[in-house]
């Protein structure tokens, strides 16, 4: 899957949640969902590979569960850097919600793609 693809993708999934779930993630528009879509790549790019690294022994021990603590700090800094008025939550269990949703997502999307160029 492309970058431009995912980052639809993720505006996507953004946008959807903010109307399906309104008391837990707060998107002001369609735009601040592109660049909140764009800061999370950016941020996944550069901070999530050391968070992970640090994160390795207690990643093992949750048999991998702790991953989601960390895309939930990721999605957390994007409403930081995108502006909580902007771009938030109601709490980190509401970023963990949506952490757990989009990593769903994007494995069904990712599987999909591989299935339909792998014939």
């Amino acid at each position: 899957m492309s970058y431009f693809q995912r980052l639809i993708m993720n505006t996507l999934t953004f946008v959807t949640l903010a109307v399906l779930l309104p008391n837990m993630i707060h998107v002001q528009s369609i735009v601040t969902a592109v660049i909140a879509s764009f800061v999370l790549s950016i941020l996944n790019a550069l901070i999530k590979p050391i968070l992970i690294v640090i994160s390795f022994p207690l990643t093992l021990l949750t048999l991998g569960f702790f991953t989601f603590v960390i895309n939930a700090l990721m999605l957390n800094l994007t409403s930081y850097f995108v502006g909580s008025a902007n771009f938030g939550f109601s709490s980190f269990g509401a970023a963990l919600l949506v952490a757990l949703i989009m990593s769903v997502i994007n494995m069904i999307v990712t599987e999909h793609h591989i299935e339909k160029y792998s014939r």
